[in-house]
C-alpha cells in the first residue's frame, strides 16, 4: 500500500529532475525537457501534479521556442484544471500570469484582460499574487495608452497593501500611480501623492536595499518632474539627493532573507538599472543646462554598462534606456558641430527600433526631429505628447523664420505656441525658447524694440534657471539687434559673454555667430588686433563645420534624412557624393 502511495512521486521527481537538468543544460536541450514532462501524462497522473506539468510545459515553450499555440494550449489547461483544486494558488496565477502575457504577445489583449480581472478577483488571500496581478494589469492598461485605468488599479493596488500591512508595497502602487499622473500632466493630483510617498518612504523600517531603492524611483519622479518643467537650477538639490542615493545602494549588499510579509516580495528594479537610469538623469539634466561635455561624460559610462548588462540580460527597459541616451547624446553631437557623429548614433537607434516596434512607435517623432533638416515637417503629425509636439514646433518655426517664405504656415504656429497667452504647457525652458523665437521673428522683419524685448524675457526666464544655451543665444541675437542699431558699447557687452559661455558648453553654432559679431564690432570701434583675431576664430569655426557637413554628407547614413515615413529604413546605403556647397550649412 505504501509503495503504491510513494510510486507516483518517485517516477515523478525523476521525470521532473531529469527535465530540469535538460533545461539548464549548457546549451539547453528544450527538446529533450519537453519529453521528459510531455511523460508525465503517460501516467495519468492526479490533478495536482497535471496542472504543475501543463504548467511547466507552457512556461517552458513560451520563454524557450516558437511553438506559441502548444504553450497557450499547455497554459490554458493549467489554469483551467488549477481552478479545480483547492489550495494550489501558485500554479493558478502564475498560469494565470504567463497566459495573459502570451495573450499580449499575440497581440489578443481583449483575451489576457478579463483572464486577469478574473485572476485578481479570486486571488485576494493571496496578497503577493493579487498585488502582482493587479501590477500586471495597470502595466497592461499602460501599454495601451489607458492611464485611467491603469491609475484606477494602482489605486486599489495602494489601498489593499495597506489593508495587509505592507507600506513598501503601497509606497510602490503609490510612486507607480505618481509617475502615470505625472505622463498625464495632472499635476494637480502629483503633488499631494509624492507628498504621501515622501512620508511613506522616509517612515518604512526594513530591508535597507529595498528602503534606498523606494528612495531612488521616489527622487526619480521629481527630478524628472523638474526637468519636464525646464527648471534645470531648481532641480539640482533634488538631482544631488538622487546621486547620493544610488552611491549608498551600490554599497550596500543583497540580503539573502525573505520578507515576512509576501505582500512585500517585490522589488522596483535592479541595482544595475537602478545606475543606469541614475546616469539618464543625470545626462538629461546636463543636456538641459548646457554642460555638454558633462552629458557625454555620463552618456559613455551609461552606455559601456549597458552594453555589459545587454549580455546577460535581455530586458526591453535597457533598450530603451539605450535608445534615450543615444537621443541626448545626438543633440550634443548636433550642438557640437558633429554632425557626421550624429548620423551614425541615428542610425544607431534606428537599428535599435527595428527589433522593437513599440519602441519605434514611442521614438519616431524624436528621430525625424533630429533628423530636422528634412523630416522635421513630418514629425509634428507623429506625435500626441505635448511638450514633445511643443519642442517640434518651436523647431519648425525657427527653421520657417530661416527660410523666409512660409509665412501663412509660421504664423500659424506661432498662434498656437504664444508664450504671453495660453502656453500650451507649463515647461519653462519652453516658454523661454518661445519667447527668443518671437524676438528671432521680430528681428528678421526689423522690428528690434519688440525682439529686445521678447529676448529680454527670454534672458530672464533662461538666468532664472541656469539654461545656458539659451541665455547664450538670446545675448547673440541682442548683440547682433545693438550692433544694427549703431551701439557698437553695447552690442560688445552683450556679444562678449555669449561668446564665452558658448565656449564653455560648446555650442559651436554660436560661437561661429559670436566670432563673426565680433570681427565687425572691433573694427567698427578700431580694435584691429581684437577684429583680426576674431576673424581668425571665425574661419576656424567655419572651417570644422564645413569639414564635419562634407564628412556627414559623405556616410551612407546621410541617406537616413530622405527617410520621412513608415518604419525606419533596414539598411543604408551610399546614393550620392557628398554635397559641398556653403549655402547647405545655412
Amino acid at each position: 500500500m505504501a509503495s503504491n502511495v510513494e510510486a507516483p512521486e518517485r517516477w515523478y521527481l525523476a521525470l521532473l529532475g531529469f527535465a530540469e537538468h535538460f533545461r539548464t543544460s549548457s546549451p539547453p536541450k528544450i527538446r529533450l525537457c519537453v519529453h521528459c514532462l510531455q511523460a508525465v501524462f503517460q501516467f495519468k497522473p492526479p490533478q495536482r501534479i497535471e496542472a504543475r506539468t501543463h504548467l511547466q510545459l507552457g512556461s517552458v515553450l513560451y520563454h524557450h521556442t516558437k511553438n506559441s499555440e502548444l504553450a497557450r494550449s499547455h497554459l490554458e489547461k493549467a489554469w483551467f484544471i488549477s481552478q479545480q483544486v483547492p489550495q494550489f494558488e501558485d500554479v493558478k496565477f502564475e498560469a494565470a500570469s504567463i497566459l495573459s502575457e502570451l495573450f499580449c504577445q499575440q497581440n489578443l489583449v481583449d483575451s489576457a484582460k478579463p483572464l486577469l480581472r478574473k485572476a485578481i478577483q479570486i486571488s485576494q488571500q493571496t496578497p503577493y499574487w493579487h498585488c502582482r496581478l493587479l501590477f500586471q494589469l495597470a502595466q497592461l492598461h499602460t501599454l495601451e495608452k489607458d492611464l485611467v485605468s491603469a491609475c484606477d488599479l494602482l489605486g486599489v493596488g495602494a489601498e489593499y497593501a495597506r489593508v495587509v500591512g505592507s507600506e513598501y508595497t503601497r509606497a510602490l502602487f503609490l510612486l507607480s500611480k505618481g509617475m502615470l499622473l505625472l505622463m498625464e500632466r495632472k499635476l494637480g493630483e502629483v503633488h499631494p501623492l509624492l507628498t504621501l510617498c515622501g512620508t511613506i518612504v522616509e517612515n518604512w523600517q526594513g530591508n535597507p536595499i529595498q528602503k534606498e531603492s523606494l528612495r531612488v524611483f521616489f527622487l526619480v519622479l521629481q527630478v524628472t518632474h523638474y526637468l519636464d518643467a525646464g527648471q534645470v537650477k531648481s532641480v539640482k538639490p533634488c538631482l544631488k539627493q538622487l546621486q547620493q542615493c544610488i552611491q549608498t545602494i551600490s554599497t550596500l549588499h543583497d540580503d539573502e532573507i525573505l520578507p515576512s510579509n509576501p505582500a512585500d516580495l517585490f522589488h522596483w528594479l535592479p541595482k544595475e538599472h537602478m545606475c543606469v537610469l541614475v546616469y539618464l538623469v543625470t545626462v538629461m539634466h546636463s543636456m538641459q543646462a548646457g554642460y555638454l561635455e558633462k552629458a557625454q561624460k555620463y552618456t559613455d559610462k551609461a552606455l559601456m554598462q549597458l552594453e555589459k548588462l545587454k549580455m546577460l540580460d535581455c530586458s526591453p527597459i535597457l533598450s530603451t534606456f539605450q535608445v534615450i541616451l543615444l537621443e541626448h547624446i545626438i543633440m550634443c553631437r548636433l550642438v557640437t558641430g558633429h554632425k557626421a557623429t550624429a548620423l551614425q548614433e541615428i542610425s544607431q537607434v534606428c537599428q535599435l527600433c527595428q527589433q522593437s516596434p513599440r519602441l519605434f512607435t514611442n521614438h519616431a517623432a524624436q528621430l525625424h526631429t533630429l533628423l530636422v533638416s528634412i523630416s522635421i515637417l513630418n514629425t509634428v503629425c507623429l506625435t500626441t505628447h505635448q511638450e514633445l509636439w511643443t519642442y517640434i514646433v518651436t523647431n519648425l518655426a525657427s527653421v520657417y523664420i530661416r527660410e523666409g517664405n512660409r509665412h501663412q504656415e509660421l504664423y500659424s504656429l506661432l498662434e498656437r505656441i504664444n508664450p504671453d497667452h495660453n502656453f500650451p504647457v507649463s515647461s519653462h525652458c519652453l516658454r523661454a525658447a518661445a519667447f527668443y523665437i518671437r524676438g528671432l521673428l521680430s528681428f528678421f522683419q526689423g522690428r528690434y524694440n519688440e525682439a529686445k524685448r521678447f529676448l529680454r524675457e527670454t534672458l530672464k526666464m533662461s538666468n532664472a534657471e541656469d539654461l545656458n544655451r539659451l541665455t547664450a543665444c538670446s545675448l547673440v541675437l541682442l548683440g547682433h539687434i545693438f550692433y544694427v542699431l549703431g551701439n557698437h558699447r553695447e552690442s560688445n557687452n552683450m556679444v562678449v559673454p555669449a561668446m564665452q559661455l558658448a565656449s564653455k558648453i560648446p555650442d559651436m553654432s554660436v560661437q561661429l555667430w559670436s566670432s563673426a559679431l565680433l570681427k565687425d564690432l572691433n573694427k567698427a570701434l578700431g580694435n584691429n588686433m581684437d577684429a583680426h583675431e576674431a576673424a581668425q576664430m571665425h574661419q576656424n569655426f567655419s572651417q570644422q563645420l564645413l569639414q564635419d557637413h562634407i564628412a556627414a554628407c559623405s556616410l551612407p547614413e546621410h541617406n537616413l534624412i530622405s527617410w520621412t515615413d513608415g518604419p525606419p529604413p533596414v539598411q543604408i546605403q551610399a546614393q550620392n557624393g557628398p554635397t559641398t556647397s556653403l549655402a547647405s550649412l545655412l
